[in-house]
């Protein structure tokens, strides 16, 4: 699981009104990316706190059965983030003697994985390159796992292309955080769902390869969501906006 943010800027609104979470309007598109599967598991627009960053592995955690390995830069709020989504809490019984009983106390699930990625740059040239093992630096051993962001990295690439607001040097600016946050919740679905990933696609039999004019076809398209077992077929645009879904919290993630 790979961890990601993008910055976004709002244009000052009309009229006087001082724009959520600073005036001069950045925010941060958080991401949260399964590259086994290129699926974009969660997106939150908001700004680079503490908070945010325990929303989007929140809802990250909601989405997702297990506690899999997580990358991300050197930011270092994920790390706190992480422990309070993934922790265990260890409890201890009374002595019976004078003083305070000890609290319990919360550390970091035996099973969490989390390694950063660290860039060093200057003038906007990368100097240097490292990995750092925060956690569970015995199970990333096992797992056979490399520490690495170039997906996600390359999902931000994706984003800026297709969202006129988080283009750089762009004149676009979102008028609304809430609007943002709907133009990035659309496209996760969009990407998921409805856009075949060229990575993700699978030889077709001989016997099954259809030849449209001069054109053979001999790949069967696939997107993120039908790697990820979620759908059997790719959606069109018609029941990406005409489908219904159950609230989140009424679904049974454990399943």
């Amino acid at each position: 699981m790979e961890l990601y943010r993008a910055q976004a800027r709002l244009g000052d609104r009309r009229g006087g009104q001082i724009l959520p979470n600073g005036e001069d309007g950045r925010q941060w598109v958080w991401i949260s990316f399964a590259p086994e599967f290129r699926l974009l598991i969660a997106a939150v627009v908001g700004p680079r706190t503490l908070d945010t960053a325990k929303e989007v592995v929140a809802a990250t955690k909601a989405r997702i059965v297990g506690i899999p390995a997580f990358f991300s830069d050197g930011f270092t709020c994920y790390l706190a983030a992480l422990i309070a989504a993934f922790h265990v809490v260890t409890t201890f019984a009374r002595t019976d003697k004078r003083g305070r009983p000890r609290k319990p106390r919360c550390a970091p699930h035996p099973d969490l994985v989390y390694g950063q990625l660290v860039k060093q740059k200057k003038q906007g040239k990368l100097l240097t390159l490292s990995t750092r093992v925060v956690l569970g630096a015995e199970r990333l051993t096992q797992l056979g796992l490399t520490i690495s962001t170039a997906l996600v990295e390359r999902v931000n690439l994706t984003l800026r292309q297709a969202l006129a607001p988080l283009t750089r040097k762009t004149s676009s600016f979102c008028k609304d955080r809430e609007r943002l946050r709907q133009r990035v919740v659309f496209f996760q679905a969009f990407y998921n769902v409805a856009r075949p990933h060229m990575s993700l696609r699978q030889p077709l039999p001989l016997q099954e390869c259809t030849r449209h004019g001069a054109i053979c076809s001999r790949w069967r398209k696939r997107t993120p969501a039908m790697a990820a077992g979620l759908t059997d077929h790719v959606w069109t645009f018609r029941e990406l906006l005409t489908a219904k879904f159950e609230p989140l919290d009424s679904q049974s993630i454990s399943q």
